[in-house]
């Protein structure tokens, strides 16, 4: 089977055409964590670089069984590690979510290293599964459609204009509202403001919007790219709920 064109379309295609796509952090090193996710009918899996004791090798490990079942894997990075970028991509993640981004520069970092010459700076090489260990011809492996891109907005203030930042590559303006909420000391009403100002930048400049949600009365108004909890979580809700209808 050609894993590269297995996954049924592209989160860009599914936002583009305003579906709302769902989306669970995965912590744990364990590939039926991905199978889990897939039989229960989500879009595709976060697998967690930032908030998680995941190791390199791990995280490729959930990125190519993702892959290989025709699941969707974003990759989340608290940082632009050209390396890890273009490892990641090479397993066949389709996506790259960046923790913190308050500045435009921030973005255009993440775009040169996802993205093939001219467009980028990405290093090219057949030797990958995506490139069908050099099966694929060179033009065709780097004509593939990059990327979609995710820019966590979790700080009170940002460095630019926040139109500025979304226009600068980002596919997805991801509220991280736990961050945020902590940023602003828990003031309710500066959350919502905050929250309305990103999703206002969205709307003027075209960026999809999406957020975490603890369970599905969480979503935002408009988010379309969910990130509905994380594999612990829900395994811990799961756990409690057992016991507590077995007392």
């Amino acid at each position: 089977m050609d894993t590269r064109k297995s996954i049924p379309g592209s989160l860009r295609k599914a936002l583009s055409g305003g579906a709302r796509v769902l989306g669970t952090f995965l912590k744990l090193p364990a590939t039926e964590a991905v199978d889990i996710a897939a039989q229960a009918g989500f879009d595709f899996v976060i697998v967690d670089r930032e908030h998680s004791q995941l190791d390199e090798g791990e995280a490729l490990r959930l990125v190519r069984h993702a892959t290989s079942i025709g699941l969707a894997a974003v990759v989340r990075f608290p940082d632009v590690d050209v390396g890890a970028v273009n490892r990641v991509l090479e397993a066949g993640a389709m996506g790259l979510q960046l923790s913190s981004v308050r500045s435009a520069g921030q973005v255009r970092d993440l775009v040169e290293a996802s993205r093939y010459a001219p467009g980028g700076r990405r290093s090219v090489s057949l030797a990958h599964t995506m490139a069908g260990y050099g099966a694929v011809p060179l033009r065709e492996a780097v004509g593939a459609e990059p990327a979609l891109l995710v820019g966590q907005i979790e700080t009170a203030e940002s460095d630019d204009p926040l139109d500025e930042i979304l226009s600068a590559g980002l596919d997805v303006a991801f509220l991280g509202v736990t961050d945020l909420t902590v940023d602003v000391e828990f003031d309710a009403d500066r959350v919502r403001l905050r929250v309305e100002e990103v999703a206002k930048a969205a709307q003027a400049t075209g960026t999809s919007l999406g957020s975490f949600a603890a369970d599905a009365s969480a979503i935002p108004e408009g988010a379309r790219y969910v990130a509905l909890s994380s594999d612990l979580a829900l395994l811990r809700a799961a756990a409690g709920r057992a016991v507590d209808d077995a007392r």
